[in-house]
């Protein structure tokens, strides 16, 4: 199977020049964690920006400073294998597809997980999930919570109880949303219209962090278990790798807590990781 068997021919993008709050404004709009690039005027593909890059430079307002010209792409005619390796080796999250130079479209982990849910022989859980990952205290304060969040690059923590067993998980959204900030100043600053569906967490949590690091958004003195999602859904170490895509497709989640048969956490297990699992079965074909 092709890359253009699965791809999204309509891709969300912005371009170049152009400005930081342009991306913000487009990843507020269409609620997008990271953009594919492209020269004004035009499909020629420059690069991709991501948010966190955005968040980890506050200060720098110009696109041309902020895209990566070296974020990995595939071709419409590459197999969907290159793809998976691109993913599982990279850990990046979209892949934007490049024909010619110029950008015909975009694909995700979540485009390839229908065909991991249809394997006649999954491999386990185990196999392919993280054991090393950031668990929190239930009792932690949600600002020392967000300061791990963007010491480690991870923002999904599992939470775990007094007696050591996994009790939720919390993300940066789950943060943001109990953050003092009024939203109408939020979607001014960035030039929104009011008609715009553009008044939601779910769209705003792009440009929360940026209004943390800047000083503009307070905290509540809280702890992580006000705002965790309790009983997270949850895979165990012997579970297939199917039936951790099929969770993670149907409620868009990006990854899972691992646990194992004493319900004790070991691990977390990503999108990315499960693509692994296309590659390993072509390996046990041949």
């Amino acid at each position: 199977m092709k890359v253009r068997e699965i791809m999204t021919r309509d891709v969300v993008y912005a371009v170049l020049p152009g400005l930081r709050d342009d991306v913000l404004r487009l990843m507020v709009k269409h609620k997008k964690t990271g953009v594919p690039v492209v020269k004004k005027g035009t499909m020629k593909y420059v690069g991709f920006i991501r948010r966190q890059i955005i968040f980890s430079n506050p200060n720098v307002e110009q696109l041309a400073l902020l895209v990566n010209r070296e974020h990995p792409t595939v071709s419409s005619n590459d197999d969907l294998e290159v793809a998976a390796k691109i993913f599982y080796d990279t850990d990046v999250r979209f892949l934007p597809v490049v024909d010619g130079g110029e950008l015909v479209g975009i694909v995700t982990p979540t485009d390839l997980m229908p065909i991991i849910e249809k394997m006649e022989k999954p491999p386990l859980v185990r196999d392919f999930m993280r054991k090393r990952c950031m668990p929190v205290w239930a009792k932690t304060p949600i600002n020392v919570a967000l300061r791990i969040m963007a010491i480690s690059d991870i923002y999904a923590l599992p939470v775990l109880d007094n007696d050591a067993k996994l009790c939720g998980i919390v993300t940066d959204r789950d943060i943001f949303s109990r953050g003092s900030i009024d939203m109408n100043i939020a979607i001014s600053d960035l030039g929104l219209g009011e008609d715009e569906d553009s008044w939601t967490w779910e769209g705003l949590r792009n440009i929360m962090k940026l209004y943390y690091e800047e000083a503009r958004i307070q905290l509540p003195d809280i702890s992580v278990e006000e705002i965790m999602v309790k009983n997270p859904k949850a895979v165990y170490e012997d579970s297939s790798v199917a039936e951790a895509a099929r969770i993670m497709r149907r409620h868009d989640f990006a990854q899972l807590p691992v646990k194992n048969s004493e319900d004790r956490l070991k691990g977390m297990i990503y999108e990315t990781d499960i693509m692994g699992a296309l590659l390993k079965g072509e390996n046990d074909e041949g």
